[in-house]
């Protein structure tokens, strides 16, 4: 099963038409185990505001749901 991990990242360059727009990085791997280990190291960096994880069912975790799933329980 893919499992993907997907976060937002900041553009390098300025769109074209001046307009901002979000821009999301998706990373895939084969385990459940390295896509978790993946979204705490960008949440434990704190550059990322949005992480989130989805498995190949389309099934997703975000937000508290993935916090509590990667063991942040308020520091």
């Amino acid at each position: 099963m893919i499992y993907r991990v997907s976060y937002d990242v900041e553009l390098k360059t300025a769109p074209e038409d001046g307009q901002e727009r979000d821009a999301v990085q998706v990373e895939e791997f084969s385990t459940e185990y390295e896509a978790f280990g993946r979204a705490r190291e960008l949440l434990a960096d704190g550059d990322h505001g949005r992480v989130s994880v989805r498995d190949g069912s389309g099934n997703i975790l975000c937000g508290v749901l993935l916090r509590l799933k990667l063991g942040f329980f308020g520091e």
